[in-house]
């Protein structure tokens, strides 16, 4: 399998070099050259392990490594080490609730940043050289990279995030992590500022190359890939129980990423028939497959700060396919985009942009109600990312399949919009979370500017890694 560029500006690259440019050299993003049919396939995973499924959907991607390699890098990262059962799926009331939280860091980004970590680790020890990570995070993403690269060999991690914008819970997860080889930063900006400053700096080829720059964000196409799996678990898994042919998936969303997964998923075979896309107020692509515009607006502060995002970078992976994998067409788009602010795409009849997906918006008051109505009527606590994607799956028309619901993050990473919706502050506590407290920390405040953050980065790699 080759990967190519959105901006089909670059020659095909394997696996392993998708992996190390993170993002393309010609500013857009890796892509499989085609997405495998596994349909013949599936039925015959049920009753794999979760390892087991991640070896069987994975090896159709990374066919330039041996299957023996690939076999031993899944079952380290999904075996005891992990902490937890992967991708379990609980009935809650008349939903299934797909529950990513229970790796290290007790959120969905564990799942696909742990493998990457191995990834990493296994590619640098048999090319030699180092890597400088560089990454942009609205909460979650940075705390489980830094924990996939904390005390790797040959690897520095630099994550940004967006000072005083996610919980506070989640900036103790990144900064408390005292390796030396762990850099945080906090800019004076939005997850947006973070995420331009991030993709700036991986488009200035000659420091890219002269600084070994790499990209943990879902930018770098093998975070996709690894979520890829958890889809075909669920829909095994809730089909399995209910005798249903398929399932509708709900999924909450900022950056594209997690639910492009899904769409992948589908289009591979899993038995999946629907995905509804779930926004917070900032609404920017439940506005787009609703209308057929993707159109900028202020970033709002809520009370599930992973979702705080107007630019989804994943989406332009999407708008590729949309776009009838033309490079052409897709350049055409992203520059509307970078000059207008704004983009728009032809909806078919009936209004609809695409029948694969539904979206709606939650409020913040819709959020904090179905944290609330679900603690009382099930005694099931909805961490604020979660309940947004519930609402929307409560909102959507009524199906024949059962609907699985993606549970993001342990509620715990949240208390206080738990006691607010709750009234009741003991049920968001986690052990993991009460040792945080207790913590020195560590982190560089920087003004939302790239020439800032590219001399940290210059300051801080030792003398000796750098190639010019």
């Amino acid at each position: 399998m080759q990967y190519v560029s959105t901006r089909g500006q670059i020659e095909p690259v394997s696996f392993q070099q998708a992996v190390m440019m993170g993002l393309a050299d010609d500013g857009g993003l890796l892509i499989p050259e085609r997405i495998p049919d596994v349909r013949a396939e599936v039925d015959g995973w049920r009753e794999s392990s979760y390892a087991e499924l991640a070896f069987d959907v994975l090896k159709n991607f990374m066919t330039d490594m041996p299957e023996a390699d690939l076999r031993a890098i899944i079952d380290r990262t999904y075996g005891p080490a992990y902490g937890g059962p992967v991708a379990p799926t609980v009935a809650v009331g008349g939903l299934h609730i797909l529950e990513l939280w229970h790796g290290p860091t007790m959120a969905f980004k564990d799942v696909a940043l742990q493998l990457l970590g191995n990834l990493f680790e296994y590619i640098l020890a048999r090319r030699g050289g180092r890597l400088n990570l560089l990454g942009a995070t609205s909460g979650d993403t940075g705390s489980a990279a830094i924990h996939g690269c904390r005390g790797r060999a040959g690897i520095d991690i630099f994550i940004m995030h967006p000072r005083g914008r996610v919980s506070p819970i989640q900036e103790r997860q990144m900064t408390t992590v005292p390796d030396a080889n762990v850099h945080n930063i906090a800019v004076e900006g939005s997850f947006d500022d973070c995420q331009t400053i991030m993709k700036t700096l991986a488009a200035d080829l000659p420091f890219k190359r002269a600084y070994s720059l790499g990209a943990v964000n879902s930018v770098n196409w093998a975070r996709v890939m690894a979520q890829i799996v958890y889809y075909f678990r669920a829909a095994l898994d809730v089909t399995k129980a209910t005798g249903a042919d398929a399932v509708r998936v709900s999924v909450p969303t900022g950056n594209f990423g997690d639910i492009l997964a899904g769409w992948y998923a589908m289009k591979m075979g899993a038995p999946i028939r629907r995905l509804i896309l779930a926004t917070n107020e900032n609404d920017i692509l439940c506005r787009f497959f609703n209308t057929g515009e993707y159109s900028l607006g202020e970033v709002r502060q809520t009370y599930s700060p992973s979702m705080d995002i107007q630019v989804a970078s994943n989406f332009e992976r999407y708008l590729y396919y949309r776009a009838g994998s033309e490079a052409a067409a897709l350049r055409g788009l992203m520059r509307e985009f970078a000059e207008a602010g704004a983009l728009h795409v032809p909806t078919e009849d009936g209004g609809a942009v695409d029948p694969d997906f539904l979206a709606a918006r939650s409020t913040n008051e819709d959020c904090l109600e179905t944290i609330r109505r679900h603690h009382e009527r099930h005694e099931y606590v909805l961490d604020p990312h979660t309940a947004c994607g519930v609402h929307a799956a409560e909102q959507a028309p009524a199906a024949a399949e059962p609907t699985v619901c993606l549970a993001t993050a342990h509620p715990a990473k949240f208390p206080a919009a738990i006691e607010k919706a709750t009234g009741r502050a003991d049920l968001a506590r986690h052990p993991k979370i009460e040792e945080l407290m207790e913590l020195p920390t560590r982190c560089r405040t920087l003004p939302n500017d790239k020439q800032a953050v590219r001399e940290f980065i210059r300051q801080t790699v030792p003398q000796e890694e750098q190639t010019a």
